[in-house]
């Protein structure tokens, strides 16, 4: 018998898809204890219970976002100071991003994060900040007009990838490493869209762009096609630019692609049932 009363074939306790046997066949069934009265909360830190909570913060942030428009993700470092050249650049991106049409989206916090969410809110653009629950951690930062906070870091990666037509990222530590690669394994694998990801400052990144070439590249681990993903400037304008002008190029190439899918589909509708098998015998004796 199962979990929900139904007579089951086979050995062994289904619970759904679940297959249980031996001493892991529960003594109660599920309806027992829901509705039993003298149970204890640990079952809110349950692993089930926390499906519920990382489901809540996908269907959060899709809400909020879904109508976000053209976006642009800005990383960079926590820990940048206001009066660091860095943290101007950030302001700058911001600022250019939303002069060019764009909302953007940081991760909330102090640093370059900040920086970009101050020139995108005092450009008048939609400043977004998603943040992330740590210890040391003290909220999305003040020039922030639409913030969503999360618990787990995947629900998070997932909002910066899904609403973004590119990435800039500036100077920053493992949290931007982890953004950076993230982004670059999903658009090697074809897992996203190719977007444009651009990172700003060569003396920061030259030496990680360099080891790439040499060390990686030769150790035949990566393509020569995979260095192309990243482009790398030391103008944040120019990382604006680059960003705009690919979003476009891969915006057209995707038209076109499906502009090209749709007159397929057409002629093979026009040409009727049976028409590739009447037309294969000719094409080849004409070969």
């Amino acid at each position: 018998m199962s979990d929900e009363g139904l007579p089951e074939t086979g050995r062994g306790y289904r619970r759904g898809p679940v297959l249980l046997r031996g001493n892991q066949i529960p003594k109660t069934t599920t309806d027992q204890r829901l509705l039993a009265s003298d149970q204890d909360t640990d079952w809110l830190h349950s692993d089930p219970w926390r499906v519920m909570r990382i489901q809540s913060e996908f269907v959060e942030g899709f809400g909020a976002l879904a109508e976000l428009g053209p976006a642009v993700s800005v990383f960079g470092s926590a820990r940048t100071k206001p009066d660091h050249p860095d943290y101007r650049a950030g302001e700058d991106v911001g600022r250019m991003l939303v002069e060019a049409g764009y909302a953007v989206i940081t991760g909330g916090g102090p640093g370059i994060m900040e920086a970009a969410n101050k020139g995108a809110a005092e450009a008048g653009g939609t400043s977004v900040g998603l943040g992330i629950e740590l210890p040391f951690e003290q909220g999305v930062n003040q020039y922030v007009n639409l913030g969503i906070n999360f618990r787990y870091f995947f629900a998070r990666k997932t909002m910066f990838l899904k609403y973004a037509q590119g990435f800039i990222v500036m100077p920053g530590g493992f949290g931007t490493f982890d953004e950076l690669f993230e982004a670059v394994t999903l658009v090697q694998t074809h897992k996203v869209t190719q977007f444009p990801l651009v990172l700003v400052g060569r003396s920061y990144w030259g030496g990680l762009m360099d080891w790439l070439r040499t060390s990686v590249l030769e150790h035949g681990t990566i393509s020569e096609a995979d260095l192309d993903i990243i482009y790398l400037t030391d103008d944040p304008a120019e990382a604006v630019r680059h960003v705009v002008e690919r979003a476009h190029q891969i915006a057209a190439e995707q038209a076109a692609l499906q502009a090209a899918a749709v007159a397929e589909k057409e002629q093979e509708e026009a040409a009727g049932p049976g028409a590739q098998g009447l037309w294969l015998p000719t094409t080849l004796g004409g070969a």
